[in-house]
């Protein structure tokens, strides 16, 4: 009887906070079994042959919106076997109550059950979800939250604090249908998380994720740019300023200190946003603080971005902010690097930037844009590239090592990519329901030829590999392992 149920032979094995490796990869029961220098073929039931790859972790997309446009299980099998596209095994989506989504409030003890259950069967991904506590109620939920239902992550929009979001008047209110949605709401909430992170924490990271734009000077700032006539994406960059990071980014870290809370600073957009985050490291170094950036705001600029096609929150913005995204990437300054995916029609865009529903989707670029522009192009090891994809969310989100590993014991999600393939960007590649793409026409280089999702081949030749097998994967997983493992 071989040894192996699936074995992945030939290939060059990208390890992360290790290094390259040319070694076999030995599968049992999804996890794997053996790291060796030679596997024969006669000791699994399945063989892979990574030769003329890179062997990489699955990619842990760790800021997805699935469900947010689009009925919540539709999105999830669309956007999901997207993600197989950019070698990405795990996604955790953003949820909340309110507008979008479920269109709905009230206690997560009846709303998440349900959120479960639709997307169970329906995703092609190992799957996670990072939660809104949107009202009074919902805070006396997150120990709950954590304990039993593995959400080891929650999230606070900054920029819906009496913001007039829409042109339509619709206030803040009606659209988060909270209460009281503003800092001392935060600051309650980062006492919650706190609390959950001491008293789960040595089994993985639990912390606060926060959208960071300062929502009074978007107020200020959007009427001058109306007043001025302005449009497109030039102008979306100036309603909504890299100050406006940099507050909202300050006051969140001085209720983060109060609390102790660990915290993560999401898709930082800017040069100012950058530097924000950092020194706030330097100054609170007791603190745990991310830092995060999305591939959109690494790759585009608002002269590149298609126009309306490209608004999304926080916004994109100029070469100089690129560039010094992409040092931070190259420095460590910056943790992660995720899609910010939110499926979205070009109908949904239209013709009023201010109406426009902002974001899109990206997760199929996750892997080839990072390999593609910063290894081949930047010289960006691929250890770092498998950090940053993979590792980094892993462990920040309370996953590693089960996911983001190539270790003995871990899930056996693995990608071969081929380095050599390149593709012109376009909807089809993308594998997406949403029917345009602010990256369409980029040539990108280095794309997965397989993968596996706990030993299993999920995506091969181009095209998902039979139904959807993902799980639903609680954390922190040192928590939740025993119960589901």
């Amino acid at each position: 009887m071989p040894r192996y149920e699936a074995a992945v032979i030939n290939g060059t094995v990208v390890v992360p906070y290790v290094g390259t490796v040319r070694c076999d990869i030995g599968i049992r029961h999804g996890r794997i079994a053996a790291l060796a220098d030679a596997i024969s073929p006669s000791e699994a039931d399945e063989v892979v042959d990574a030769r003329g790859t890179v062997v990489l972790p699955g990619a842990v997309d760790s800021h997805c919106h699935l469900g947010i446009y689009r009925g919540l299980a539709e999105d999830a099998r669309s956007e999901t076997a997207s993600a197989l596209v950019g070698g990405v095994t795990t996604v955790i989506s953003y949820f909340r109550t309110g507008r979008h989504y479920l269109n709905k409030s009230g206690p997560y003890r009846e709303i998440f059950p349900a959120v479960l259950a639709a997307t169970s069967g329906q995703v092609h991904t190992d799957f996670g979800y990072h939660i809104a506590v949107m009202t009074a109620d919902q805070l006396d939920e997150v120990d709950w939250l954590v304990g039993q239902q593995g959400v080891g992550s929650f999230k606070y929009y900054m920029f819906y604090k009496g913001l007039n979001l829409t042109a339509d008047s619709t206030r803040g209110s009606d659209y988060t249908m909270a209460e009281a949605y503003d800092l001392g709401h935060l600051y309650v909430l980062m006492q919650r998380v706190a609390a959950a992170a001491g008293k789960y924490g040595r089994h993985g990271r639990v912390s606060l994720s926060l959208h960071c734009e300062q929502a009074e000077l978007i107020r200020v700032f959007m009427e001058e740019v109306k007043r001025a006539g302005l449009e497109g994406l030039d102008a979306y960059h100036r309603s909504r300023p890299p100050l406006t990071e940099r507050l909202a980014m300050a006051e969140a870290v001085v209720l983060a200190d109060a609390t102790r809370c660990p915290v993560n600073l999401l898709h930082l957009s800017s040069a100012e946003a950058v530097a924000s985050g950092a020194q706030a490291r330097r100054d609170f170094p007791h603190l745990d603080i991310r830092l995060e950036t999305t591939l959109h705001h690494l790759a585009l600029t608002y002269e590149t971005a298609g126009g309306i096609l490209g608004k999304v929150n926080p916004p994109i913005r100029t070469e100089d902010d690129r560039e010094a995204l992409w040092r931070a990437v190259e420095d460590g300054r910056i943790d992660t690097v995720v899609s910010d995916h939110a499926c979205c029609a070009e109908a949904d865009k239209g013709r009023d930037l201010w109406k426009a529903l902002p974001g899109f989707g990206g997760t199929a670029l996750l892997y080839p844009y990072l390999l593609s522009e910063g290894h081949l192009r930047r010289g960006l090891s691929l250890v770092r590239v498998a950090e940053l994809a993979s590792a980094n969310p892993a462990r920040a989100f309370g996953l590693y090592p089960t996911k983001g590993a190539i270790a003995v014991g871990s899930d056996a999600d693995l990608v071969m990519v081929d380095l050599d393939r390149e593709l012109t960007v376009t909807p089809e590649v993308l594998n997406s329901a949403q029917d345009f793409t602010p990256f369409a026409g980029m040539r990108v280089r280095g794309w997965p030829s397989e993968t596996l999702l706990r030993g299993q081949v999920v995506w091969r030749a181009g095209t998902p590999q039979g139904r959807p097998v993902g799980r639903y994967v609680k954390r922190p997983v040192g928590l939740h392992a025993p119960a589901h493992r």
